[in-house]
């Protein structure tokens, strides 16, 4: 008998639902649009919330959104304070950044993003759902890493490459640049672009028909349209994450 996970309410910036085992987790920030910690906040918690959900047999489906009008645009200058950044410090930063990746990679069940607004932080994540749904209003970018002389090694090395081509995934990362929901459907890793109000409808209308097919034939499709993708990030995503740190810690040395 199916019965309310407790994890459900663990996360303070991941709300979830579950309904005939379509779980949405919808990130956010103190109730509004979601925004990234430096230190603590989705960063430390969606990976431990993808391992949850990865781990509850009763879940069919997963929808995973934002909330408002951006998906994760942002960083949360009101968060946690980070410690000093060493050595010790980066290698936490490091084990939380593998997890949000494989523990993504690793639930079983097929997975719809619903991309609500601008994807600047980490707009890798819904790209790496089975069926990617984009607000008329969402734009791709990644924001943090080279265009501000941070290493793009967190796993955008891997996914955006994957995507796009080697010279357009790198001249994406390289240049900053901004992807409309539009071009991102003609380039082909977005599959519908809809109205801002339509969004999430569609995403549950999809969830459902999904739901309704054999349990197994779900799992096993998941796991292996996804396979290539999981070895190629889990067996990369460590080194770029060490020369990621290694330049960070770099650019603070004296001298």
């Amino acid at each position: 008998m199916s019965t309310v996970p407790c994890y459900l309410e663990r996360y303070s910036s991941i709300a979830m639902r579950r309904e005939d085992g379509i779980l949405e987790m919808r990130m956010h920030t103190r109730g509004g649009p979601a925004l990234w910690g430096f230190w603590g906040g989705l960063h430390r918690e969606l990976g431990q919330a993808f391992l949850d959900v990865a781990q509850d047999p009763e879940n069919r489906v997963v929808i995973f959104t934002g909330t408002g009008d951006s998906f994760c645009a942002d960083f949360d200058m009101q968060g946690e304070t980070p410690p000093a950044l060493n050595a010790e410090v980066w290698d936490e930063i490091r084990r939380e950044g593998t997890a949000l990746l494989c523990n993504m990679l690793s639930i079983e069940v097929p997975v719809i993003a619903a991309v609500n607004g601008p994807a600047f932080i980490h707009a890798e994540l819904p790209v790496l759902a089975d069926i990617v749904l984009a607000s008329e209003k969402a734009v791709f970018a990644d924001k943090p890493h080279f265009i501000n002389g941070v290493v793009p090694g967190d796993g955008v090395q891997i996914v955006w490459p994957m995507l796009l081509g080697p010279n357009r995934g790198r001249y994406f990362l390289m240049t900053g640049q901004e992807i409309c929901a539009k071009e991102a459907l003609a380039l082909g890793f977005v599959g519908e672009v809809l109205a801002p109000e339509l969004l999430l409808p569609r995403a549950w209308e999809l969830a459902r028909e999904i739901a309704a097919r054999p349990k197994l034939a779900m799992r096993y499709a998941r796991l292996v349209l996804t396979k290539k993708i999981r070895e190629e990030v889990c067996r990369d995503l460590g080194t770029g994450l060490i020369m990621e740190g290694m330049a960070v810690l770099a650019s603070m040395a004296p001298g």
